[in-house]
């Protein structure tokens, strides 16, 4: 499953499920918590439901409420049965959480996107991930729920750049997932009409190994599914890596093009011709 752009939708809005499947995201995100009311709770979940059971042109996720709520166990027990494509489970707190997840999914388990970094206890169990990785379709963090929980005026800067803290966060999740051989997903980018910030975002989120992003607005697909695209000259050169050590197989260093390639250039080609 490709995963560069995961458009979230709340789940009490169905008018707006077929705009966001026809946005270009590569994948949707049904939202049954922060975004729906307690009062329309049941509302979504059934919204959900009717949804996934029709026919998709894509990958279709629901983030459920936390699994410390009986709210959890409603949302599961409505959509479940229309098999979505993926559940989304936030204040994930290691593997322990997922695996209590896949327990209460039962026969009808399907894979699990974690935001891995919403409660103190979650920072210290990043790690744990690679143990439940068959489960996982990525991992993913988020910089709103931690501050409230510990009590921090911001995960920002006045320019819009993490904190120090949350910025340790980010490098984590990132290790963490590839850590697990699993989708590293960028979180999102509140600024919904900042394009330049946007496009900003994104590529020094590729920079720096993020292999996708959380999106919150139609708006926002073009310029996440361009950044994380490999281009037609970045394809060319990972291939042409891969070619010369293809050719030497023996060597530990190469030269192209008047420069010194060796093992980790080709890993890195590898994993770009993967993506594109």
């Amino acid at each position: 499953m490709r995963l560069r752009s995961l458009l979230f939708v709340p789940g009490d809005q169905p008018e707006r499920f077929a705009k966001a499947a026809a946005s270009g995201a590569d994948a949707v995100i049904l939202d049954l918590e922060d975004s729906v009311g307690l009062s329309a709770k049941a509302r979504a979940r059934a919204a959900v439901a009717d949804y996934l059971a029709g026919p998709r042109n894509l990958p279709v996720l629901v983030r459920i409420n936390p699994l410390a709520t009986a709210m959890a166990a409603a949302d599961l027990a409505a959509v479940l049965s229309a098999r979505p494509d993926g559940i989304v489970l936030p204040k994930a707190e290691g593997a322990a959480s997922l695996a209590a997840l896949i327990e209460a999914m039962g026969e009808g388990a399907v894979p699990v996107l974690p935001i891995a970094t919403e409660t103190p206890a979650a920072v210290f169990q990043l790690g744990t991930y690679g143990a439940v990785a068959k489960h996982l379709l990525g991992l993913t963090w988020g910089a709103e729920d931690l501050p409230a929980a510990i009590g921090a005026a911001t995960s920002r800067e006045e320019d819009g750049r993490y904190t120090p803290p949350y910025e340790m966060l980010r490098g984590l999740t990132l290790f963490a997932a590839h850590a697990a051989e699993t989708a590293a997903i960028e979180t999102v980018f509140p600024a919904i009409r900042d394009e330049a910030g946007l496009a900003a975002y994104v590529a020094r989120a590729r920079r720096d190994g993020f292999t996708g992003m959380l999106a919150l607005h139609p708006a926002q697909i073009a310029i996440i599914n361009a950044g994380f695209t490999p281009t037609g000259e970045e394809i060319d050169e990972a291939q042409r890596i891969v070619d010369a050590f293809a050719a030497q197989p023996d060597a530990g260093v190469l030269s192209l093009d008047g420069r010194m390639v060796d093992r980790p250039h080709l890993v890195q080609a590898t994993k770009l011709l993967s993506r594109a």
